[in-house]
């Protein structure tokens, strides 16, 4: 079972992924109580489970029943083990379940906000210091009706009879409601308590920590060898660059093919940075005029992306070819993509993602993975404790083949300038309202049609641009961010009025699902 390095020098609380995204939310809130924590299978077995020596288990929420068939179930040996466990929801009533307690199945159910009663427990119980009466996150169907021998319900509200228990000799607690959501006003000091108090885990993992564990590792990993990494300009590959840089210093080399495809000015501002700022050797490549010759004429959405990332491996090839002695490539992948690539299963291998465009199979790099073990906002926090600029830890998620894929039909040069430019003005009026960290991703796309217009005494016909902008956590799923009126009004007449071409702009309202982000 994959594990990463982290769960070798911090200790480390183990989630139980019962389905759905409960687990990745789980995992971050632990985090943020600094306890580096890992997602498991509800497969994992108590032998499995005994080697990864964790500090807690968490067993999470899941869309099913505990009473359908096939529904998933923990290896009941586990609980036997005297690790602290705590029970989420579904992971809450599977306890009782396994135990010899009882779960009625059906019933009124609860969703959404609900009254809870704190109605007892030990002295340090899991809501010890706590309101009596506090309002809680439910979603359930099936409901907790009888504790099993040695446990004690601890907390009750009008459709869940047991919404708490704990057993402290056994070690294990569990809680119907969903504390990892941000709707349970008092759900983090739940996590908290259950991390530091219960379990005893000292709250060390922190960015500074992480910092120095990546830097030994990586030294340990690459010794005196040369080290490559390919920059796409993104946060990933700009903090993994930063962080080995600190690791090695002159053994890494960095390669950025400036494609022409991406935001205005952020070609230059990479150069600035890596290259002044960073003190990091760069080798810069303008590549622009080949991929506007290859994607002539192309508008298929999956041929310019085949087209973009089958380039950019031939240029990088190139550029690295008088690196002969690099033995290493650094790679940006997250702890999500380890997650979503099955726990780690092929993760030595060297994947199509959005940092690197998808390096061929025969290269013989050895990978380094400083990011592999954090999600997007620990590796945002690590790029701010490193120095990195504000303009690149906090950019938005930006698609591999870029500006290409916001631009519908045929890329040129002139729509590709069109595009930077009212992009840049739908950014920039977002940063003036003070709404850019609240936004997942905002951007502006340019449609392969035309419209009729009237500008001044004459008749126009010209192109729309259509502002996105959602609002997500995971980008699993995203809603549409609900823009004040006054700043729309404020993009579309200065892209009007400023932008070349463009005579009308729309507002894209669609949801992911069933929509997605970008529009290709």
């Amino acid at each position: 079972m994959d594990t990463t390095p982290m769960a070798d020098e911090f200790p480390t609380a183990l989630v139980v992924d019962f389905g759905a995204q409960y687990a990745q939310l789980i995992a971050r809130r632990v985090r943020e109580a600094h306890v580096y924590s890992e997602i498991v299978p509800h497969t994992i077995t108590a032998a499995e489970v005994r080697e990864r020596r964790p500090a807690a288990l968490i067993l999470s929420g899941g869309p099913k029943s505990v009473h359908v068939e096939g529904a998933p179930r923990l290896d009941p040996d586990i609980y036997d083990l005297g690790i602290p466990t705590l029970g989420i929801c579904y992971g809450a009533q599977l306890i009782p379940q396994q135990l010899g307690g009882e779960v009625a199945r059906g019933g009124a159910g609860e969703y959404g906000r609900t009254a809870l009663t704190v109605t007892g427990g030990s002295d340090n119980g899991l809501l010890s210091d706590q309101p009596t009466t506090q309002t809680v996150w439910m979603s359930h169907f099936d409901g907790i009706v009888r504790v099993p021998e040695g446990f004690v319900a601890t907390a009750t509200t009008e459709g869940a009879p047991v919404a708490a228990f704990e057993a402290p000799e056994r070690r294990i607690w569990g809680v119907q409601y969903h504390p990892e959501v941000s709707h349970t006003p008092y759900g983090q000091q739940v996590l908290r308590h259950f991390l530091h108090h219960l379990a005893e885990i000292p709250p060390t993992w922190t960015m500074t920590s992480i910092i120095e564990q990546q830097v030994a590792a990586i030294r340990a990993q690459v010794g005196d060898a040369r080290v490559i990494c390919a920059l796409s300009g993104g946060v990933d590959s700009a903090v993994a660059a930063a962080l080995v840089h600190k690791a090695v210093g002159p053994q890494l080399t960095c390669v950025f093919v400036d494609t022409g495809l991406l935001r205005q000015g952020e070609g230059e501002q990479v150069v600035e940075t890596f290259q002044r700022h960073q003190r990091i050797e760069l080798i810069h490549v303008r590549a622009a005029d080949r991929y506007f010759e290859r994607l002539a004429g192309v508008t298929d959405p999956e041929d310019k992306r085949k087209i973009v990332g089958e380039l950019f491996i031939r240029i990088f090839e190139e550029s690295a070819g008088g690196l002969d002695d690099a033995r290493f490539l650094v790679q940006g992948t997250l702890y999500p993509d380890v997650i979503e690539s099955g726990g780690g299963e092929g993760a030595a291998t060297i994947k199509s993602h959005h940092n690197v465009g998808g390096l061929p199979e025969d290269m013989t790099f050895e990978l380094v993975e400083p990011l592999r073990a954090l999600f997007k906002d620990e590796v945002r926090r690590v790029g701010e404790e490193l120095g990195l600029p504000e303009e690149i830890v906090w950019r938005q998620p930006f698609p591999g083949p870029g500006l290409a894929v916001r631009i519908i039909g045929e890329v040129t040069p002139d729509k590709v300038a069109m595009l930077q430019h009212a992009d840049a003005i739908v950014r920039d009026e977002l940063r003036k309202a003070g709404l850019e960290r609240e936004i997942w991703q905002s951007f502006a796309v340019l449609p392969d049609i035309r419209s009729v217009g009237v500008m001044g005494d004459e008749r126009t016909y010209a192109h729309p641009i259509i502002i996105r902008a959602v609002t997500s956590e995971d980008a699993m799923t995203a809603d549409w961010a609900r823009l004040p009126y006054d700043v729309m009004e404020t993009m579309s007449s200065r892209i009007i009025n400023e932008v070349d071409g463009i005579n009308r702009v729309a507002y894209d309202i669609t949801s992911k699902p069933p929509g997605t982000i970008e529009w290709e």
